[in-house]
């Protein structure tokens, strides 16, 4: 499970794991979910000559700080908190979903903290709405279990992955500050300050449908590689963590030192 550490950020507290050494890498939880199931991924990369670093939103894991009033760019300041009291790296910094909104903004906002960032199973510009519903029936405890079992096979986990585990996690209040975040940060954050970007997709996301594969090229240019990895959907780095790792690996040795 890696070392557990915290560190201050501003009103914040944030707690995270460490585990691994070599270059940093830092893995973002998606909407209203900590990264306890990252475990999987943090080791492979661990092994594969990293040091992990798992930082845990506010209100996850005894992360604690204002949630009212806050945007992407108080999320990226503590989890820049994080790489500083790790030495400074600079470090690669994967986002799963939502984290990788606060990926590309501590990139943006700290560049001298980021060598590259990977958004990892990263929605598309234009999603059906029925998603998003589907996403907020998942994460209702007081829902039927097998609607919430049928929303993750629609929304999060391909064909033959087991999506029970996703029954639990969910924090409600996580997910409304983190909602209510976007509308107040503004779009500098998108262009990821100016490092190599990696678009980490699944080959069977509702939320990255094929149309989209190369939408982002407009934006990153020549700073971006897209990847597909097959027999996934949108819990990308919980169902094929192994596979996840070796992109991230493979992609980093090509990085400028």
């Amino acid at each position: 499970m890696g070392e557990l550490r915290s560190v201050r950020s501003g009103e914040a507290t944030i707690v995270y794991r460490a585990e691994g050494a070599g270059p940093l890498v830092m893995v973002i939880a998606s909407t209203g979910r900590g990264t306890e199931e990252f475990g999987p991924l943090a080791e492979g990369l661990a092994r594969r000559g990293f040091r992990v670093l798992r930082p845990e939103p506010r209100g996850i894991g005894g992360s604690a700080g204002p949630m009212d009033g806050v945007s992407f760019h108080d999320f990226a300041d503590d989890f820049a908190a994080v790489i500083r009291a790790e030495g400074g790296g600079p470090a690669i910094v994967a986002g799963h979903a939502y984290g990788n909104w606060i990926a590309r903004t501590i990139a943006s906002d700290h560049p001298d903290l980021v060598r590259g960032v990977v958004l990892v199973a990263a929605g598309a510009r234009s999603m059906p709405k029925e998603l998003s519903a589907t996403i907020d029936v998942i994460a209702d405890p007081a829902a039927p279990e097998e609607r919430r079992l049928a929303g993750l096979r629609l929304a999060f986990f391909a064909e033959g992955s087991e999506p029970r585990p996703w029954l639990e996690g969910w924090h409600a209040d996580v997910t409304a500050s983190q909602r209510a975040a976007r509308g107040r940060s503004g779009e500098c954050w998108r262009t990821a300050g100016s490092v190599p970007v990696l678009d980490l997709q699944a080959d069977a996301d509702p939320f990255r449908p094929p149309e989209s594969r190369d939408e982002l090229r407009a934006e990153f240019g020549d700073r971006l590689t897209v990847q597909v990895i097959a027999g996934a959907s949108h819990a990308l780095p919980a169902e094929k963590p192994a596979a996840v790792a070796d992109a991230i690996a493979g992609w980093a040795e090509r990085l400028p030192a």
